[in-house]
């Protein structure tokens, strides 16, 4: 590893970047790695994967140490019980890490971050797990179902509760499951560019593994490149990372969709992938206006256009709950892709679980419901609205709709589906809201 950086004291400051400051885990991992990309690529995969796994297996980690330690984990300071967790999460899941340097690196943390009163406290408790791992009381399946998936899982015991009762325990685990499975990044091709056997074989020629993605001709899987940013194809706009379902906004929007001049409005697009997809799909058929809350959001929706080179979209600076009387019955089709839980990115947003709360999913149900009441208005009489979250709730997905389509009788459902985690793609769900047509 680098004599000049300690790459266990860049996990650390992720860590504490994530638990005590709030930021969100894929940010501030991408943030490290983007500002220490010099280092060389064992050391790059070693801060991403303790950092990652540390945060993912949190309550079974903070389970663990409890077992040990004679100091409450939530009393302890916030950089030793990080200290604590990444060594504990080394030594039960990095099996080319010898047990002494896990614990002898710990304690040189503990000093260099100020704290050498408490280089004992660290030692002896990551000692002692190293030693009586086998010993360890884990609860049981058959009498305490979700206590034990909760920490098997590190799923908060009311979430935990609440798959089970939506999914059954036995879904439930094989969805739990697939949070844990390694995600592959997934792309999709502007067609309109390149072919996508010809950007297939160029990544190939560059090492970078790709798996097409079954039934979508234009996305791909891949793995084994370092940096998107390298990667001439993505820096071109010629790629574009988007999940599968997510992908099917867009192409479930357009079917049977025919003529030219069509217009489309996404009302909370950042960072723009839909509206970007929608573009590319239309070509000199329509345009596109993206819209979402901040400059800061705007931008980046602005960064993705240009590097896209999509010139049939514009964006705007606009409250989605706030109405805006120019665009009444202008669109033919809105996309709706509100703010949700995100239950359904877990396994790329790992520190979702951990922050949202019961009354949360309530506030962000009643805030799409709010949304959806405005935007349908910019819907034309036989245009599309295009509802979508990245989560499974059914207050959040298929009770909204049942509540739109009782308060708006104008529109009818024509598809829905809800995607789940262990499908292969995201946790996600879409459904296709028709006005009708005037008589």
């Amino acid at each position: 590893m680098s004599e000049q950086i300690n790459p266990r004291s860049l996990v650390l400051d992720i860590l504490l970047a994530v638990e005590r400051d709030g930021e969100f885990s894929h940010i501030a991992v991408r943030q490290m790695l983007d500002k220490y990309r010099y280092l060389p690529h064992r050391d790059r995969a070693f801060i991403k994967r303790v950092s990652e796994g540390t945060i993912e297996r949190q309550i079974e980690l903070d389970y663990i140490i409890r077992q040990f330690s004679k100091i409450r984990v939530k009393k302890m300071k916030p950089v030793i019980r990080a200290i604590l967790e990444s060594g504990v999460y080394q030594l039960f899941y990095m099996d080319a890490v010898p047990d002494s340097a896990v614990c002898n690196e710990a304690v040189k943390l503990a000093v260099t971050r100020g704290f050498a009163g408490l280089k004992g406290f660290v030692n002896g408790v990551l000692r002692s797990i190293a030693r009586n791992r086998e010993q360890i009381c884990w609860p049981s399946p058959d009498t305490e179902p979700v206590q034990a998936a909760s920490v098997r899982y590190s799923m908060p015991e009311w979430l935990t509760e609440r798959f089970f009762r939506q999914f059954g325990r036995e879904r439930s685990i094989h969805i739990f499951e697939s949070f844990y499975q390694k995600h592959s990044t997934c792309v999709r091709v502007d067609t309109a560019r390149r072919k996508p056997e010809e950007v297939k074989k160029s990544l190939e020629t560059r090492g970078i593994t790709v798996t097409p993605a079954e039934g979508i001709p234009e996305a791909f899987w891949i793995d084994g490149y370092d940096a998107l940013d390298e990667i001439p194809e993505f820096e071109e706009g010629i790629l574009y990372v988007q999940d599968i379902s997510s992908m099917m906004v867009a192409k479930t929007a357009l079917e049977n969709c025919s003529g030219d001049g069509l217009f489309a409005l996404d009302v909370c697009a950042a960072p723009g992938g839909k509206s970007i997809h929608m573009a590319q799909l239309f070509g000199e058929r329509g345009r596109v206006e993206a819209r979402d809350l901040t400059e800061y959001k705007a931008e980046l929706i602005e960064e993705n256009r240009e590097r896209c080179g999509v010139e049939n979209l514009c964006v705007r600076v606009w409250d989605a709950t706030v109405f805006d009387p120019s665009m009444e019955g202008a669109a033919d089709l809105v996309i709706a892709d509100l703010p949700c839980s995100g239950l359904g990115v877990i396994g790329s947003k790992t520190d979702i679980k951990y922050r949202v709360t019961p009354e949360k999913i309530g506030e962000l149900a009643a805030l799409q419901r709010q949304i959806l009441s405005v935007v349908c208005r910019y819907v034309k009489d036989g245009g599309i609205l295009m509802y979508s979250t990245c989560t499974v709730t059914e207050e959040e997905n298929q009770e909204n709709v049942a509540w739109f389509l009782q308060s708006c009788p104008e529109f009818s459902l024509e598809t829905e589906r809800q995607y789940l985690p262990d499908e292969g793609c995201d946790g996600f769900y879409i459904a296709k809201l028709v006005r009708k047509a005037a008589l």
